[in-house]
């Protein structure tokens, strides 16, 4: 069960320094986003819980939305 683990914790990821040094909190990130999004995926964003393709994208977008920069999910995401 560990193994599993390590592989879906993929420690702080960059999206979180953007939003901290940004300012932005969750909460934000949430109403920016004009898809459905919530706190909790958010969180797991910035913690570095492995995510689908199609939540790093709602992910990727809100927090353009937040921050008003031209960002890409490379530059958000370290997988």
């Amino acid at each position: 069960m560990s193994d599993n683990t390590e592989i879906r914790d993929l420690g702080i990821q960059p999206v979180d320094g953007i939003l901290s040094e940004a300012g932005i909190d969750n909460h934000a990130v949430v109403a920016a986003s004009s898809e459905q999004l919530t706190h909790k995926q958010v969180q797991r964003a910035r913690k570095g819980r492995m995510l689908t393709p199609n939540m790093k994208g709602k992910i990727t977008r809100a927090v353009i939305s937040s921050t008003g920069k031209e960002l890409a999910e490379s530059d958000l995401f370290t997988y």
